[in-house]
Protein backbone atom coordinates (compact mmCIF):
# COMPACT_ATOMS: atom_id res chain seq x y z
CA UNK A 1 0.00 0.00 0.00
CA UNK A 2 1.37 3.43 -0.62
CA UNK A 3 2.61 6.12 1.61
CA UNK A 4 -0.22 8.25 0.09
CA UNK A 5 -3.05 5.82 0.68
CA UNK A 6 -1.79 5.14 4.59
CA UNK A 7 -1.62 8.94 4.95
CA UNK A 8 -5.47 9.10 3.47
CA UNK A 9 -6.66 6.29 6.31
CA UNK A 10 -7.31 7.97 9.14
CA UNK A 11 -6.57 6.39 12.69
CA UNK A 12 -10.15 5.30 13.76
CA UNK A 13 -11.58 3.56 16.87
CA UNK A 14 -14.76 1.18 16.77
CA UNK A 15 -17.36 1.38 19.35
CA UNK A 16 -19.75 -0.43 19.82
CA UNK A 17 -23.60 1.63 20.09
CA UNK A 18 -26.58 -0.01 20.97
CA UNK A 19 -29.83 1.10 19.16
CA UNK A 20 -33.19 1.35 20.65
CA UNK A 21 -35.15 3.40 18.68
CA UNK A 22 -34.57 6.99 17.69
CA UNK A 23 -31.42 7.93 19.34
CA UNK A 24 -30.40 11.13 20.41
CA UNK A 25 -26.41 11.90 21.27
CA UNK A 26 -27.27 15.26 22.86
CA UNK A 27 -29.63 15.37 26.25
CA UNK A 28 -30.34 19.12 24.71
CA UNK A 29 -30.11 20.39 21.18
CA UNK A 30 -29.24 24.62 21.92
CA UNK A 31 -29.00 26.90 19.30
CA UNK A 32 -26.72 26.27 16.45
CA UNK A 33 -26.76 22.50 16.50
CA UNK A 34 -26.39 20.25 14.24
CA UNK A 35 -29.04 17.60 13.24
CA UNK A 36 -27.70 14.18 11.55
CA UNK A 37 -30.06 11.31 10.48
CA UNK A 38 -28.47 7.60 9.67
CA UNK A 39 -30.43 5.77 7.62
CA UNK A 40 -30.74 2.05 9.21
CA UNK A 41 -28.82 -0.41 11.67
CA UNK A 42 -30.07 -3.32 9.55
CA UNK A 43 -28.16 -2.70 6.26
CA UNK A 44 -24.68 -2.38 7.95
CA UNK A 45 -23.23 -2.39 11.14
CA UNK A 46 -20.90 0.56 10.41
CA UNK A 47 -24.57 2.93 11.31
CA UNK A 48 -24.44 2.72 14.77
CA UNK A 49 -20.80 0.95 15.46
CA UNK A 50 -18.96 3.54 13.43
CA UNK A 51 -20.12 6.24 12.01
CA UNK A 52 -22.44 7.46 15.11
CA UNK A 53 -19.60 7.52 17.66
CA UNK A 54 -17.29 9.47 15.20
CA UNK A 55 -19.71 11.85 13.96
CA UNK A 56 -20.70 12.61 18.19
CA UNK A 57 -16.66 12.82 18.95
CA UNK A 58 -15.90 15.34 16.19
CA UNK A 59 -18.70 17.59 17.26
CA UNK A 60 -17.87 17.34 21.10
CA UNK A 61 -14.67 18.20 20.02
CA UNK A 62 -15.62 21.34 18.04
CA UNK A 63 -17.68 22.44 21.20
CA UNK A 64 -20.98 21.77 19.12
CA UNK A 65 -23.96 20.22 20.09
CA UNK A 66 -25.11 17.60 17.23
CA UNK A 67 -28.26 15.90 17.48
CA UNK A 68 -27.94 11.91 16.18
CA UNK A 69 -30.67 10.24 15.18
CA UNK A 70 -31.82 6.78 13.18
CA UNK A 71 -34.33 6.37 10.68
CA UNK A 72 -34.36 2.76 11.09
CA UNK A 73 -35.60 2.44 7.39
CA UNK A 74 -38.52 4.56 7.15
CA UNK A 75 -39.07 7.20 5.09
CA UNK A 76 -41.58 8.90 6.86
CA UNK A 77 -39.60 8.76 9.89
CA UNK A 78 -36.43 9.93 8.26
CA UNK A 79 -39.30 13.37 7.09
CA UNK A 80 -40.50 13.31 10.55
CA UNK A 81 -36.81 13.33 12.34
CA UNK A 82 -35.97 16.27 9.75
CA UNK A 83 -39.07 18.18 10.31
CA UNK A 84 -38.49 18.33 14.02
CA UNK A 85 -34.48 19.24 13.98
CA UNK A 86 -35.36 22.31 11.62
CA UNK A 87 -38.44 23.35 14.22
CA UNK A 88 -35.91 23.05 16.91
CA UNK A 89 -33.41 25.70 15.74
CA UNK A 90 -31.44 23.36 13.05
CA UNK A 91 -28.59 25.23 11.68
CA UNK A 92 -26.99 22.52 9.45
CA UNK A 93 -28.85 19.16 8.48
CA UNK A 94 -26.66 15.85 7.71
CA UNK A 95 -28.05 13.02 6.20
CA UNK A 96 -27.40 9.00 4.94
CA UNK A 97 -30.43 9.02 2.81
CA UNK A 98 -32.83 5.93 2.21
CA UNK A 99 -33.82 6.77 -1.48
CA UNK A 100 -32.90 10.50 -3.40
CA UNK A 101 -36.69 11.35 -3.79
CA UNK A 102 -37.45 11.26 -0.18
CA UNK A 103 -34.41 13.28 1.04
CA UNK A 104 -34.62 15.51 -2.25
CA UNK A 105 -38.00 17.06 -0.02
CA UNK A 106 -36.08 17.10 2.95
CA UNK A 107 -33.38 18.83 1.40
CA UNK A 108 -35.52 21.34 -0.54
CA UNK A 109 -37.68 22.11 3.02
CA UNK A 110 -34.28 23.07 4.34
CA UNK A 111 -32.99 25.10 1.77
CA UNK A 112 -36.31 26.90 1.83
CA UNK A 113 -35.58 28.14 5.56
CA UNK A 114 -32.42 28.98 4.97
CA UNK A 115 -30.54 25.60 6.27
CA UNK A 116 -27.95 24.21 4.61
CA UNK A 117 -27.50 20.18 4.30
CA UNK A 118 -24.84 17.81 3.74
CA UNK A 119 -24.89 14.47 1.74
CA UNK A 120 -22.70 11.94 3.82
CA UNK A 121 -21.93 8.87 2.28
CA UNK A 122 -24.79 8.82 -0.09
CA UNK A 123 -25.50 11.32 -2.84
CA UNK A 124 -28.87 12.52 -3.21
CA UNK A 125 -29.93 12.76 -7.20
CA UNK A 126 -30.86 16.14 -8.36
CA UNK A 127 -30.62 17.21 -4.66
CA UNK A 128 -30.02 20.65 -3.42
CA UNK A 129 -26.92 19.62 -0.70
CA UNK A 130 -25.16 22.34 -0.12
CA UNK A 131 -21.80 19.87 0.24
CA UNK A 132 -21.13 16.11 -0.04
CA UNK A 133 -18.94 13.59 1.76
CA UNK A 134 -17.89 10.07 0.44
CA UNK A 135 -15.49 8.07 -0.41
CA UNK A 136 -14.65 7.64 -4.21
CA UNK A 137 -17.27 4.56 -4.63
CA UNK A 138 -16.81 4.02 -8.16
CA UNK A 139 -13.20 3.40 -7.29
CA UNK A 140 -14.76 1.23 -4.32
CA UNK A 141 -16.40 -1.21 -7.18
CA UNK A 142 -13.05 -1.69 -9.01
CA UNK A 143 -11.16 -2.20 -5.77
CA UNK A 144 -14.14 -4.70 -5.41
CA UNK A 145 -13.85 -6.32 -8.70
CA UNK A 146 -10.33 -6.66 -9.14
CA UNK A 147 -10.16 -8.50 -5.61
CA UNK A 148 -12.48 -11.05 -7.55
CA UNK A 149 -10.62 -10.92 -10.96
CA UNK A 150 -7.14 -11.93 -8.58
CA UNK A 151 -9.28 -14.78 -6.84
CA UNK A 152 -9.77 -15.75 -9.64
CA UNK A 153 -6.72 -15.46 -11.47
CA UNK A 154 -5.49 -17.37 -8.18
CA UNK A 155 -7.95 -20.28 -8.08
CA UNK A 156 -6.83 -21.14 -11.72
CA UNK A 157 -10.12 -20.63 -12.96
CA UNK A 158 -10.22 -20.59 -17.21
CA UNK A 159 -14.09 -19.53 -17.82
CA UNK A 160 -15.51 -18.26 -14.64
CA UNK A 161 -19.18 -18.05 -13.94
CA UNK A 162 -19.96 -15.16 -11.80
CA UNK A 163 -22.95 -13.76 -10.50
CA UNK A 164 -23.82 -9.77 -9.83
CA UNK A 165 -25.55 -9.17 -5.89
CA UNK A 166 -25.69 -5.69 -5.95
CA UNK A 167 -26.92 -3.25 -3.44
CA UNK A 168 -30.26 -1.17 -3.24
CA UNK A 169 -31.74 -0.13 -6.31
CA UNK A 170 -32.38 3.27 -4.44
CA UNK A 171 -29.15 3.93 -3.82
CA UNK A 172 -26.53 5.74 -6.10
CA UNK A 173 -23.80 4.30 -4.16
CA UNK A 174 -25.16 0.77 -5.56
CA UNK A 175 -25.17 2.03 -8.83
CA UNK A 176 -20.96 3.67 -8.55
CA UNK A 177 -20.29 0.28 -6.84
CA UNK A 178 -21.79 -2.00 -9.85
CA UNK A 179 -20.16 0.95 -12.50
CA UNK A 180 -16.92 0.27 -10.80
CA UNK A 181 -16.68 -3.70 -10.59
CA UNK A 182 -18.55 -4.59 -13.74
CA UNK A 183 -15.40 -2.20 -15.08
CA UNK A 184 -13.59 -4.26 -14.27
CA UNK A 185 -15.05 -8.13 -14.09
CA UNK A 186 -16.95 -7.17 -17.30
CA UNK A 187 -13.61 -7.34 -19.66
CA UNK A 188 -11.92 -10.10 -17.68
CA UNK A 189 -15.22 -12.24 -18.60
CA UNK A 190 -15.16 -11.38 -22.11
CA UNK A 191 -11.34 -12.31 -22.26
CA UNK A 192 -11.73 -15.46 -20.67
CA UNK A 193 -14.90 -16.42 -22.23
CA UNK A 194 -16.45 -16.37 -18.58
CA UNK A 195 -20.46 -15.76 -18.22
CA UNK A 196 -21.92 -13.26 -16.13
CA UNK A 197 -24.98 -15.71 -14.73
CA UNK A 198 -26.89 -13.51 -13.27
CA UNK A 199 -27.14 -9.97 -12.05
CA UNK A 200 -29.57 -8.72 -9.39
CA UNK A 201 -30.16 -5.62 -7.19
CA UNK A 202 -31.11 -6.22 -3.51
CA UNK A 203 -34.08 -4.13 -2.54
CA UNK A 204 -33.12 -1.87 0.70
CA UNK A 205 -30.17 -3.90 0.90
CA UNK A 206 -32.02 -6.40 2.96
CA UNK A 207 -29.30 -8.66 3.94
CA UNK A 208 -32.38 -11.51 4.09
CA UNK A 209 -33.38 -10.84 0.79
CA UNK A 210 -30.20 -11.08 -0.32
CA UNK A 211 -29.55 -14.23 0.66
CA UNK A 212 -32.72 -15.49 -0.81
CA UNK A 213 -32.11 -13.97 -3.89
CA UNK A 214 -28.40 -15.48 -4.01
CA UNK A 215 -30.30 -19.22 -3.18
CA UNK A 216 -31.79 -18.43 -6.26
CA UNK A 217 -29.20 -17.75 -8.43
CA UNK A 218 -26.73 -20.34 -7.26
CA UNK A 219 -29.92 -22.63 -8.28
CA UNK A 220 -30.25 -20.81 -11.82
CA UNK A 221 -26.72 -21.68 -12.00
CA UNK A 222 -27.16 -25.63 -11.61
CA UNK A 223 -24.60 -24.89 -7.94
CA UNK A 224 -22.10 -24.36 -10.73
CA UNK A 225 -20.52 -20.63 -9.26
CA UNK A 226 -16.87 -19.08 -9.17
CA UNK A 227 -17.40 -15.86 -7.97
CA UNK A 228 -19.94 -13.65 -6.16
CA UNK A 229 -19.84 -9.77 -6.77
CA UNK A 230 -21.64 -8.61 -4.02
CA UNK A 231 -21.79 -5.26 -2.65
CA UNK A 232 -21.09 -4.96 0.78
CA UNK A 233 -20.12 -7.70 3.29
CA UNK A 234 -23.58 -8.02 4.97
CA UNK A 235 -24.74 -9.31 1.53
CA UNK A 236 -21.72 -11.04 0.86
CA UNK A 237 -21.92 -13.24 4.19
CA UNK A 238 -25.86 -13.87 3.47
CA UNK A 239 -24.28 -15.29 -0.23
CA UNK A 240 -22.07 -16.98 1.96
CA UNK A 241 -24.52 -18.78 4.89
CA UNK A 242 -25.78 -19.82 1.34
CA UNK A 243 -22.34 -21.42 0.14
CA UNK A 244 -21.92 -23.14 2.93
CA UNK A 245 -25.00 -24.97 3.02
CA UNK A 246 -23.78 -26.21 -0.01
CA UNK A 247 -20.14 -26.98 1.16
CA UNK A 248 -19.30 -24.39 -1.36
CA UNK A 249 -17.52 -21.85 0.91
CA UNK A 250 -14.12 -20.94 0.33
CA UNK A 251 -14.11 -22.48 -2.77
CA UNK A 252 -16.14 -19.26 -5.22
CA UNK A 253 -14.81 -16.19 -4.75
CA UNK A 254 -16.92 -13.80 -3.04
CA UNK A 255 -16.50 -10.06 -2.52
CA UNK A 256 -17.43 -7.09 0.34
CA UNK A 257 -17.04 -3.83 2.00
CA UNK A 258 -17.19 -1.94 5.22
CA UNK A 259 -14.27 -4.08 6.87
CA UNK A 260 -16.41 -4.91 9.67
CA UNK A 261 -15.27 -7.99 12.48
CA UNK A 262 -17.47 -10.07 10.79
CA UNK A 263 -16.18 -9.59 7.41
CA UNK A 264 -12.43 -9.57 8.24
CA UNK A 265 -12.71 -12.45 9.90
CA UNK A 266 -14.62 -14.25 6.81
CA UNK A 267 -11.41 -12.92 4.65
CA UNK A 268 -9.24 -14.14 7.26
CA UNK A 269 -11.07 -18.30 6.75
CA UNK A 270 -11.31 -17.67 3.16
CA UNK A 271 -15.10 -17.68 2.87
CA UNK A 272 -14.73 -13.85 1.69
CA UNK A 273 -11.87 -13.45 -1.29
CA UNK A 274 -12.23 -9.76 -0.62
CA UNK A 275 -13.25 -6.12 0.93
CA UNK A 276 -13.07 -2.86 1.44
CA UNK A 277 -11.87 -0.38 3.94
CA UNK A 278 -13.04 3.08 4.00
CA UNK A 279 -11.84 5.26 7.15
CA UNK A 280 -15.33 6.28 8.35
CA UNK A 281 -13.59 8.41 10.93
CA UNK A 282 -12.08 10.29 8.01
CA UNK A 283 -15.39 10.61 6.72
CA UNK A 284 -16.97 11.63 9.44
CA UNK A 285 -14.29 14.37 10.37
CA UNK A 286 -15.23 15.65 6.95
CA UNK A 287 -18.82 16.16 7.60
CA UNK A 288 -18.12 17.57 11.04
CA UNK A 289 -15.51 20.07 9.48
CA UNK A 290 -17.71 21.54 6.88
CA UNK A 291 -20.50 21.68 9.21
CA UNK A 292 -18.85 23.37 12.19
CA UNK A 293 -17.39 25.76 9.18
CA UNK A 294 -20.96 26.34 7.88
CA UNK A 295 -22.18 27.50 11.33
CA UNK A 296 -19.13 29.76 11.84
CA UNK A 297 -19.73 31.08 8.38
CA UNK A 298 -16.32 29.86 7.63
CA UNK A 299 -15.30 28.89 3.97
CA UNK A 300 -15.32 24.76 4.00
CA UNK A 301 -12.38 22.91 2.43
CA UNK A 302 -13.32 20.58 -0.60
CA UNK A 303 -11.27 18.81 -2.69
CA UNK A 304 -13.78 17.75 -5.39
CA UNK A 305 -17.31 18.13 -7.12
CA UNK A 306 -19.73 15.70 -7.49
CA UNK A 307 -22.60 15.65 -10.23
CA UNK A 308 -25.84 15.66 -8.90
CA UNK A 309 -28.09 15.36 -12.08
CA UNK A 310 -29.19 18.77 -11.09
CA UNK A 311 -25.71 20.59 -9.95
CA UNK A 312 -22.16 19.68 -8.83
CA UNK A 313 -22.11 19.33 -5.65
CA UNK A 314 -18.64 20.89 -4.02
CA UNK A 315 -17.28 17.63 -2.23
CA UNK A 316 -14.96 15.77 0.29
CA UNK A 317 -13.84 12.29 -1.28
CA UNK A 318 -11.69 10.15 0.31
CA UNK A 319 -9.70 6.96 -0.53
CA UNK A 320 -10.75 3.67 0.25
CA UNK A 321 -8.29 0.66 0.43
CA UNK A 322 -8.83 -3.09 -1.12
CA UNK A 323 -8.66 -5.54 1.37
CA UNK A 324 -7.38 -9.47 1.00
CA UNK A 325 -5.78 -11.99 3.57
CA UNK A 326 -2.20 -10.43 2.96
CA UNK A 327 -3.36 -7.00 4.51
CA UNK A 328 -6.40 -7.29 6.84
CA UNK A 329 -3.65 -6.32 9.75
CA UNK A 330 -3.90 -2.65 8.03
CA UNK A 331 -7.42 -2.50 9.27
CA UNK A 332 -6.44 -3.55 12.76
CA UNK A 333 -3.17 -1.34 12.76
CA UNK A 334 -5.08 1.56 11.78
CA UNK A 335 -7.28 0.86 14.79
CA UNK A 336 -10.80 0.31 13.15
CA UNK A 337 -10.81 -3.13 14.60
CA UNK A 338 -9.78 -4.90 17.54
CA UNK A 339 -7.36 -7.57 17.55
CA UNK A 340 -9.33 -9.41 19.98
CA UNK A 341 -12.82 -9.19 18.12
CA UNK A 342 -11.06 -10.66 14.83
CA UNK A 343 -9.15 -13.07 15.91
CA UNK A 344 -11.20 -14.19 18.80
CA UNK A 345 -11.12 -18.40 17.90
CA UNK A 346 -9.09 -17.79 14.59
CA UNK A 347 -5.59 -17.05 16.88
CA UNK A 348 -3.37 -19.22 14.46
CA UNK A 349 -5.15 -17.10 10.78
CA UNK A 350 -4.27 -14.05 12.24
CA UNK A 351 -0.83 -15.07 13.48
CA UNK A 352 -0.18 -16.59 9.63
CA UNK A 353 -1.61 -13.05 8.30
CA UNK A 354 0.68 -10.56 10.30
CA UNK A 355 -1.69 -9.48 12.54
CA UNK A 356 -0.07 -8.59 16.02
Amino acid sequence: MSKRRLALVASVSAAAIALTGFVTTSAKAATGFVGVILPDAASSARWESADRPFLKAAFEKAGVTADIQNANGDKAAFATIADQMLTKGAKVLIMVNLDSDSAKAVQDKAKAQGVPTIDYDRLTLNGSASYYVSFDNVAVGKLQGQGIVNCLKAKGVKKPRVVYLNGSPTDNNATLFKQGYASVVGPYLKSTGGTLVADQAVPDWDNVKGGTIFEQMLTKAGGKLDAVVSANEGLGLAAVAVLKKNKLNGKVCVSGQDATVDGLRAVLTGDLSNTVYKAIKAEAQGAADLAVALINGKAAKTNGTTDNGTVKVPSVLLVPVGITKSNVKVVIADGFQKKADVCKGITKLCTAAGIK
